[in-house]
């Protein structure tokens, strides 16, 4: 069996997106850029790779999302499974 593997970094001083679909990675830095914040760009992200890979999306699997909250200074992580 044959194994490619794609590796990349990247520095940013204000947002990232990430996936491991580079199409649907552009949609959720398009959603910032439209000033949505990142739950927003996760969803729009992970709607994108159901559709261009559904097999790596589904009700199944785990959210693990750490995010700040501008307003009041807070870090928050989830772990949520289904």
């Amino acid at each position: 069996m044959d194994l490619y593997v794609q590796s990349s970094s990247v520095v940013s001083k204000h947002a990232s997106v990430c996936s491991d679909q580079p199409a649907a990675t552009q949609i959720g830095i398009d959603i910032l850029k439209r000033g949505g914040n990142a739950a927003d760009a996760a969803v729009a992200t992970m709607a994108a790779v159901s559709v261009i890979q559904p097999m790596a999306c589904g009700i199944g699997g785990d959210c693990h999302c750490t995010f700040y909250r501008k307003k009041d200074k807070k870090v928050m992580t989830v772990n949520g499974r289904y």
